[in-house]
């Protein structure tokens, strides 16, 4: 048994425990905390056998799945794939500490986490085409469960709403997975194998729309979006963590894991419009450059801070969408790096954000202020992150977006100079936030009673915290990990020319 599907396995041996043994909510969130630690542990383990020049598939395991329609159980990673892992696997344990005072069903609560960790898990590993949509669409029923049991007083209308959007958009790539297996003549599922069929440009554009709008409702990019601030809104803190942290990276994994290098020629014509007619116009850019300044402006009206803090999200893989289809080496790597900045960033703004509602019991803007007098820990943490959620120099989300307008700026300068003004409106909307929540006047008896973080809370905060300042300082040992794998996702579209530029295809044959 190999390194990736221990690390699956695990957390799905805790959810059994749970099941099992779990006499009392101590032992399951000890179950949860010990089988979630492991599957850190695990691959960290995979990240030190893995071979950072390289940009292939690596780490490989394979095993007969179902030998009459020629599905295999594949799992194998590139630096792509294992940077989303190993970011799956340092949240969830987090979560659990997190969730340590959770009262509520505490068994299938925590089994739910662990459940969907490994779904995650096998997202992000999964080579084999069948296998990948089963974990997929797997993925929906623990979240599903999570927001509609724990959430809050409007939770079944938002699962209903979270699981509709995500179902429909998953059936359709389902459809071209069908079509892509009936063109190997109904052999085989395998990644590498439909990656050598040769499709025309007709086909390819179908194909790549099917794949497009599943991965696109899961970003969620604009227009497809809507579903998020609801689902955000009434989840529980511990469901809105892994929902921005992980879920929404599903989208931005499978744009560069399946829709680049499956058709490269729609691929080109869609996102920097180089066909004719409608196809002239790069539409992915337009809808990038859209959901930037929507989610932003959004953002900033919102009273609510974990709205704000929803919408935010629209904005912030608005950027990692634009890295991506600038097809640009720098800013498709950028892209990468920012899927875990933001999930960083965006997970710890809704941790503190859920410690705040516990003691509060309300999430508007307006209940709140001059709380840095009574709370400066939770001042000081939330700052932090709110800095590094505006891209401030020294923290990690700057390297992530001052990248990707740098790279986009070489392909599309309109783009970037639009998707520049994002990056303003997040500063203003965010310390607008904080300044209203923790600083002027102290008034009533609530904020006055408002009481620090926890010692498990600081707990929590602190690796998060640590990996944003590490990664904003020195973040080459994150890039030297994606690059590789990025550049060859780049040249199944592009020809990867001279000091990392990136050039048509097409270009090169004149």
């Amino acid at each position: 048994m190999g390194i990736l599907t221990i690390t699956l396995l695990l957390p799905l041996v805790g959810a059994a425990l749970i099941g099992l043994m779990a006499t009392d909510e101590k032992s399951s969130k000890t179950i949860a905390l010990v089988t979630s630690g492991a599957a850190l542990v695990t691959s960290l383990v995979a990240v030190s056998r893995y071979d950072v020049t390289a940009g292939g598939f690596q780490l490989t395991e394979s095993l007969v799945w179902i030998p009459s329609l020629g599905a295999s159980f594949t799992l194998s990673v590139d630096g792509i794939s294992l940077v989303l892992i190993v970011l799956t696997t340092f949240i969830t344990p987090l979560i659990v500490v997190a969730s340590w005072e959770h009262t509520d069903r505490v068994n299938g609560f925590m089994a739910a986490f662990l459940v969907l960790e490994a779904a995650v898990i096998g997202v992000f590993s999964a080579t084999d085409l069948l296998l990948f949509y089963v974990f997929f669409e797997f993925t929906l029923i623990p979240m599903y469960l999570i927001i509609g049991m724990w959430g809050g007083a409007q939770r079944r209308y938002a699962a209903v709403k979270f699981f509709l959007y995500t179902l429909a958009g998953g059936l359709m790539m389902l459809v071209a997975i069908l079509w892509l297996y009936a063109q190997t003549g109904g052999t085989t599922f395998a990644y590498d194998a439909i990656r050598e069929l040769s499709i025309d440009a007709g086909a390819q554009r179908w194909l790549f729309l099917a794949f497009f709008v599943a991965f696109a409702v899961k970003v969620p990019l604009f227009p497809v979006h809507t579903w998020l601030p609801d689902a955000h809104t009434e989840a529980p803190t511990a469901g809105s963590v892994f929902l921005a942290a992980i879920l929404l990276k599903m989208g931005g994994y499978g744009f560069l894991r399946f829709s680049l290098p499956l058709f490269p020629d729609a691929t080109r014509e869609l996102a920097l419009g180089t066909g004719t007619g409608f196809f002239s116009v790069p539409w992915i850019l337009v809808l990038s450059v859209v959901g930037i300044l929507y989610g932003a402006v959004v953002a900033l009206m919102q009273k609510d801070v974990k709205k704000l803090v929803a919408y935010s999200s629209v904005s912030h893989m608005g950027f990692v969408v634009l890295g991506i289809f600038a097809l640009n080496l720098t800013s498709a790597s950028a892209g990468v790096v920012q899927m875990i900045n933001h999930g960083l960033s965006t997970g710890a703004l809704f941790l503190l954000i859920g410690f705040l509602y516990e003691r509060r019991h309300t999430r508007q803007i307006a209940a709140f202020g001059g709380l840095a007098k009574r709370t400066p820990v939770f001042a000081g943490f939330f700052l932090v992150v709110a800095l590094s959620s505006l891209a401030l120099p020294g923290l990690n989300g700057f390297v992530g977006e001052f990248p990707i307008l740098l790279g986009t700026y070489q392909t599309a300068p309109w783009a970037a100079i639009l998707g520049a003004f994002g990056a303003v409106l997040a500063a203003l909307y965010l310390l607008w936030a904080y300044q209203r929540v923790f600083h002027g006047p102290l008034e009533g008896a609530d904020n006055e009673n408002t009481t620090d973080l926890k010692p498990f809370e600081i707990g929590v905060m602190v690796p998060i915290v640590a990996l944003i300042v590490a990664i904003g300082v020195y973040p080459k040992p994150l890039y030297d990990l994606v690059t590789p794998s990025v550049r060859e996702v780049l040249s199944t579209v592009q020809d990867v020319g001279p000091a990392g530029t990136v050039v048509p295809a097409d270009a090169t044959d004149q």
